[in-house]
């Protein structure tokens, strides 16, 4: 039976990492909307519920304390004379909104047009992640992406395309499941020329 917390590497034993300490200020408020939404935070059932909510909070907007251009600083100039488009395809995330703290899960898709350097393709994703793990809304998501990929590679163009679902709109209000929302940031090259701009999206399947 495999251990989930043995290090088949070495065999010496991992400890799973230690729970983060929650501040009884922030559990009693996640207790007063447990009471609030009509149930009791002290049966059995609920009563470690503050302190697991507390925690996944803390990993959901984990983003604020992590910088994403961090991700974009080691370049390789040594790519053969490539000098086409770069894309990462349909990148999944999650986010939460910031006006209902709801769920926002959806994909990205990534591109930027190399000028002398490009970057290793997994930091695309992790640009991507870092500042959806934070309270958002999907365009300034977009643009957050884009923008700092064009700050920080300086590439001849930037394309960034997401398409999610957002739980304030499927789980309450008009409660309409099965509508996603596509916003895009085009920069560079991709907003100046049109058949730049159709060839990047023909890529991502737009």
């Amino acid at each position: 039976m495999h251990d989930p917390h043995h290090d088949p590497v070495d065999g010496d034993i991992v400890a799973p990492p230690p729970k983060i300490p929650v501040p009884e200020h922030v559990a009693e408020a996640i207790r007063t909307l447990i009471r609030w939404t009509g149930d009791d935070p002290d049966r059995e059932g609920l009563l470690d519920t503050p302190q697991r909510v507390a925690r996944a909070w803390k990993e959901y907007c984990a983003g604020y304390g992590e910088d994403p251009s961090h991700h974009l600083s080691r370049v390789f100039e040594e790519v053969g004379g490539y000098d086409e488009i770069v894309l990462l395809k349909d990148i999944p995330f999650q986010s939460h909104c910031e006006h209902h703290m709801a769920p926002i899960t959806g994909k990205a898709s990534i591109a930027y047009l190399p000028r002398n350097h490009v970057v290793g393709i997994s930091k695309l994703a992790r640009v991507l992640h870092a500042f959806a793990r934070r309270l958002q809304v999907q365009e300034r998501l977009t643009a957050e992406v884009a923008d700092c990929i064009w700050n920080h590679l300086h590439p001849q163009g930037v394309a960034v395309v997401i398409e999610a679902q957002h739980g304030c709109m499927t789980g309450r209000g008009v409660r309409t499941p099965g509508v996603g929302m596509v916003t895009s940031r085009m920069m560079g090259v991709f907003r100046e020329d049109e058949r730049s701009r159709a060839e990047v999206l023909k890529l991502m399947g737009y």
